[in-house]
């Protein structure tokens, strides 16, 4: 990296995470999640960054050195659907098949008849939530995996084989991503890893939304004991895939635990519950959580104050960001508050004075990263992201911060392992993590003549990778 690209990326850095942390740097970070309209303004369709991630990495990178961004993720299309497709994923809508290659790919809602968990299914989940994705829930979402009793196909074997072998690529190809991303532009990956709550993983790939709802009115001891069983094994994937460094956050993608998807009273028995100790363990290992908060949560800004300060930065979408930085500004950072729709519609005045109030009313001390509201498809023009990000550099500068010096990162405070030892986290029957673990192959050997240590540490780390497969077929995909 020439010095000029790494005394700016030093710059960015610092100017990042110290915002993360609440702190005041020497300006306003600018950290858009730009998806689609990277595609827009690179040139590219929907399909070509959708289905070729390395056109969607190639158009990140444009953006970032053209706006002079601090903070990118390398690909904000998340869904690759090279990957959806060897998979054979029902549950979306690709650009230039079923879909213009001009927009996005779509989330397919499953009928309330047809969901991919059944509503007699919940004691199987509870029981064993490894074994019932592989077993029950993959061969409902996937086109070509056959159900457990019916006879393999050779799709069957493709899908699996396929599937594992891309995911592995499409996340290998992240590293080398973020350091070009780093070294060609000075940018910094925006953040790390992957977590949702267990209520709207229930929501939105097992039960359905109509199924959830009706579950909660009808099972809802059910709802509650299926969030419990999920939370070890999210917590698990939170960590594993979290920054090693501990500098940038973990994504949470809020999608239907707030009011009016669900009731108060079932976010204060059974969304909260189930979800504020696994942020609080991801604190303890030294973790910050990114509260994307997609729609509207003003109603539960109090329940989110009672975390430890630092542990999260607080996303705003259709909230009141001047509310959840009165309610939330001294312990947390916040970002985003500039809507998507004034940035699709509105005129570049309009921006530059809707990030001036912004500014004003919310970054004052510091804590604040400058985003859309929600992530940038392609409805948004160039003119008005380019107001908002030069008027960002213009206006929200800090006076007497020119430091760089990079501030420390959160330290763990605990030192347990084992993710269902983490206060408030329920034990599972099957370690999270685990698929089939050495103590169930090890009966299958009558003797092993040299070091089992070896043959158990191998066989642990290639079944975590068996698990890692289902969970993020589950989460990102």
């Amino acid at each position: 990296m020439g010095g000029d690209k790494a005394q700016l990326y030093n710059e960015r850095f610092n100017r990042y995470v110290t915002a993360l942390r609440n702190g005041k740097p020497d300006k306003v970070p600018i950290r858009p999640f730009a998806a689609e309209f990277t595609a827009k303004y690179a040139g590219y369709t929907c399909q070509q960054v959708a289905h070729d991630y390395n056109l969607a990495f190639e158009a990140a990178r444009k953006c970032a050195t053209d706006f002079d961004w601090d903070a990118v993720v390398p690909s904000m299309v998340y869904v690759w659907t090279g990957l959806s497709q060897a998979i054979g994923l029902r549950y979306y809508a690709t650009p230039g098949i079923e879909i213009s290659e001009n927009t996005a790919f779509q989330y397919l809602e499953p009928p309330d008849d047809a969901s991919f968990m059944r509503a007699n299914e919940y004691d199987r989940l509870i029981e064993d939530p490894t074994g019932f994705l592989y077993n029950v829930w993959l061969p409902r979402v996937s086109k070509d995996v056959s159900p457990i009793g019916e006879p393999s196909t050779y799709r069957n074997n493709l899908s699996c084989v396929k599937g594992a072998m891309a995911m592995l690529a499409y996340f290998t190809a992240f590293g080398p991503a973020i350091e070009t991303l780093k070294t060609e532009c000075g940018t910094v990956s925006a953040i790390a890893g992957i977590f949702k709550a267990p209520l709207d993983i229930l929501g939105d790939k097992l039960r359905g939304y109509l199924g959830l709802t009706m579950d909660l009115l009808e099972r809802p001891e059910k709802v509650l004991a299926a969030c419990q069983a999920l939370m070890p094994h999210l917590l698990h994937v939170a960590l594993t895939t979290a920054d090693p460094t501990r500098n940038v956050p973990v994504g949470f993608w809020m999608h239907r635990g707030c009011t009016p998807f669900v009731t108060q009273n079932q976010f204060d028995t059974v969304y909260w519950p189930t979800l504020k100790p696994i942020i609080e363990a991801i604190w303890a290992k030294g973790h910050q959580t990114m509260f994307y908060a997609e729609g509207k949560w003003d109603a539960h800004l109090e329940a989110f104050a009672e975390l430890p300060a630092g542990s999260i930065l607080f996303h705003v979408d259709r909230g009141d960001i001047f509310e959840a930085h009165r309610v939330l500004g001294k312990k947390f950072c916040i970002s985003g508050g500039i809507p998507n729709a004034l940035l699709a519609y509105g005129t570049p005045d309009e921006v530059r004075a809707r990030c001036k109030q912004v500014i004003d009313g919310v970054a004052g001390d510091g804590g604040y990263v400058m985003d859309a509201s929600a992530i940038m498809q392609n409805a948004e023009t160039v003119e008005n992201v380019r107001a908002m990000t030069d008027f960002t550099r213009e206006y929200g500068v800090y006076s007497g911060n020119a430091s760089y010096t990079v501030p420390p990162a959160p330290q763990a405070v605990s030192a347990i392992q084992t993710v269902e030892d983490m206060p408030g986290i329920p034990r599972t029957k099957l370690s999270a993590g685990h698929c089939m673990p050495w103590s169930e192959k090890r009966p299958e050997y009558d003797q092993i003549r040299g070091d089992e240590k070896i043959l158990e540490r191998i066989w642990d780390n290639v079944d975590a990778l068996s698990n890692m497969y289902i969970w993020q077929c589950l989460l990102s995909f």
